[in-house]
């Protein structure tokens, strides 16, 4: 019965994830990555890194205030190039100054914690079109789109653009869904995040190897576990690192 109900709670909140059209959504299955070592992770991980966009040449801290309370991640661009780029720069940029989160899930058990919509700053914007906007370009004008990135374990580079189960990865994630990472949120199409983020409220391996995790909080994990629903990102600022962002 204990299993039966954890698996329901799985699956229910990951179909819970396909509510809103850029949150953050994951396969129908809930089956957590294989977890065995004995394949080579870089025979699958050969696809080439996207050009054009930033990149993060090696780590970061950013310096989140919520709540007057501060909250430090580490941002791995090691691991996460283009990801962690694209969030460096947005915070660089001030996007996510002033956004709110607008999905908190509890409850049965805690699940993550997601903002970053810089629609979220304008009050006038219903709370139901919350978790459909991105990052517009302002030279462009075009919303900024960064593809699926995650590096398996022991892999000289990321995997691009497919899930582990789409590219048949048997190894885990060399940055799993752990209490307190941050990854990207996105639709059901791999190459669709662009500024929405989320916090792991615990560990949560059913979405490893589905979503990119870029970094982790170092500080204030108990600040993100209190977060409520309507709370606002008062600031966000890079305050180590910035030097290593390579811009396009």
């Amino acid at each position: 019965m204990i299993l039966g109900f954890r698996i329901r709670w799985a699956i229910g909140l990951v179909v819970a994830l396909f509510i809103v059209g850029c949150t953050a959504e994951v396969n129908d299955s809930s089956d957590p990555v294989a977890t065995s070592t004995d394949a080579a992770p870089a025979a699958v991980a050969s696809t080439p890194m996207p050009s054009g966009l930033a990149k993060l040449e090696g780590k970061a801290t950013v310096e989140f205030v919520v709540n007057g309370e501060r909250v430090v991640v580490e941002v791995d661009g090691t691991q996460a190039p283009i990801t962690a780029g694209n969030f460096v720069d947005l915070v660089e940029r001030g996007v996510y100054d002033g956004t709110v989160f607008h999905r908190v899930v509890r409850e049965p058990q805690p699940f993550v914690v997601q903002g970053g919509d810089p629609q979220s700053t304008d009050p006038s914007v219903p709370v139901q079109q919350l978790g459909t906007g991105g990052f517009i370009d302002p030279d462009t004008q075009e919303k900024r789109l960064i593809p699926l990135e995650i590096t398996p374990e022991g892999a000289d580079q990321p995997l691009y653009s497919q899930t582990f189960e789409a590219a048949g990865q048997t190894v885990k994630p060399a940055l799993l869904h752990t209490h307190g990472a941050v990854a990207m949120a996105r639709s059901q199409f791999p190459d669709s995040a662009s500024a929405q983020f989320y916090f792991a409220l615990a560990d949560l391996p059913f979405l490893d190897g589905s979503y990119a995790v870029f970094g982790y909080v170092t500080e204030g994990l108990d600040v993100v576990d209190a977060i409520q629903q309507g709370d606002v990102i008062e600031s966000a600022t890079v305050t180590e690192g910035l030097d290593l962002l390579v811009t396009p």
